[in-house]
């Protein structure tokens, strides 16, 4: 009798075969608990997942891990797997290839976040209608939050740095596990009715059960019906919750929450100081303004008392009649100078006097008889002409008998 006989590693190919070519096995999630979870200096993990009766070996290489594994994976986590079945031929061991790694219940916990936040959404609680604007000095700030921890305590140094002189009211919260959904309402509704400018509500980072309270529609109900505003500041950068859509404002962080509810008092002082300054300043104007305008007031006042306008008006009188008598003495002056010239020309029109001082005849120099000083200029030259000649001269000097 013939025997078909066949190698181990023709046996571990056609078993692979197998495997890759069996639809379910090809891609399907597992869920169960990690045990010998061992991080491998490569990168890759391998581990097992197992449950109360059997046990199955898996690995997630290193190049899946950016996208399939959001957490740090330990020894007692109850996980999802989702992957494939294949088998490592080398030693005939079948595993699973895992491409997504996430932890149980996470899965349902997203669908229901989903499903509240579209409802709450299509009711209008996210609307920025409803939204409150947040108080430009808040002097008094609220806090919802673990009373310790690393909130609190970002938020009280953030708080004091920015205004030392801000007044922080401690709620000291549950936040996460059985009862932390209460513990957070009754924390707001509190502070809520102490008439403070701003209340922070919040925790620190955590995974999506721990930050599941903030999920809930009772503590959304909470803070959209609050009258101060609410700031929400829950977990990290990256995590959202239904607390972050329905609050006046969300903060990334705790210490981010304490920036926004918070002014600088120093910026707050030295503005204070300018506005002091320019009211001053302005005052000073109005006051040396309303001073100027009283004294003109007062002058206008003085100069319409009667006495004074008899005052002014007998100096007017006096001035008017030292004006007329001045008038009459240039007048005078002016009428004895001309007569004084008259006469001189008079005198030296004489016939007896130029036969007795001999003719002249006296020319400028285009020939023009001159017959008065205003016809000449000093430095002009003039032509003399007498009975035996003609003298040339340059005018140096000009005399003017007539005023």
């Amino acid at each position: 009798m013939n025997k078909n006989v066949y190698s181990v590693s023709q046996v571990n190919t056609y078993i692979e075969r197998m495997f890759a070519d069996d639809f379910m096995l090809g891609n399907l999630s597992l869920s169960g608990e990690v045990s010998n979870c061992k991080y491998n200096h490569t990168g890759h993990i391998y581990f097992t997942l197992k449950d109360e009766k059997a046990s199955i070996s898996c690995v997630m290489f290193a190049g899946k891990r950016a996208k399939g594994l959001k957490f740090q994976m330990k020894d007692g986590d109850k996980v999802v797997v989702t992957g494939y079945v294949g088998v490592y031929s080398p030693q005939g061991k079948y595993q699973v290839y895992a491409n997504e790694i996430e932890l149980a219940g996470v899965g349902d916990l997203y669908q229901r976040f989903e499903a509240l936040k579209a409802e709450l959404e299509e009711s209008g609680m996210f609307s920025d209608i409803y939204k409150k604007t947040l108080p430009s000095h808040a002097m008094k700030i609220g806090v919802v939050t673990a009373p310790t921890g690393a909130a609190v305590h970002d938020i009280i140094r953030v708080s004091k740095t920015r205004n030392p002189y801000v007044q922080i009211i401690l709620y000291p919260a549950q936040v996460q596990g059985e009862g932390a959904v209460p513990s957070v309402i009754s924390g707001i509704q509190c502070l809520d009715q102490m008439n403070l400018d701003v209340i922070i509500v919040g925790r620190g980072g955590g995974s999506i059960e721990d930050l599941w309270a903030f999920n809930e529609e009772a503590v959304a109900r909470a803070i959209f019906n609050a009258n101060t505003p609410i700031i929400s500041a829950v977990g990290h950068e990256t995590d959202f919750t239904i607390a972050d859509f329905v609050a006046d404002k969300r903060a990334a962080t705790p210490s981010q929450a304490a920036e926004l509810a918070n002014f600088v008092y120093q910026d707050f002082a030295d503005s204070l100081e300018r506005y002091s300054d320019k009211l001053n300043r302005s005052l000073d104007y109005k006051i040396s303004t309303y001073e100027d305008k009283l004294k003109s007031l007062s002058q206008r006042l003085q100069l319409l008392r009667p006495e004074n306008k008899i005052k002014a008006n007998e100096e007017k009188l006096k001035n008017l009649s030292l004006r007329l008598s001045s008038l009459m003495d240039s007048k005078l002056d002016k009428y004895e100078n001309r007569l004084i010239a008259i006469s001189g020309r008079l005198d030296g029109l004489s016939p007896a006097k130029k036969l007795a001082a001999g003719f002249g005849y006296l020319t400028d120099e285009s020939g023009a008889r001159v017959d008065t000083v205003k016809q000449l200029s000093v430095g002009d030259k003039v032509s003399i002409r007498i009975k035996d000649g003609q003298i040339i001269s340059e005018i140096t000097e000009l005399v003017n008998n007539e005023k």
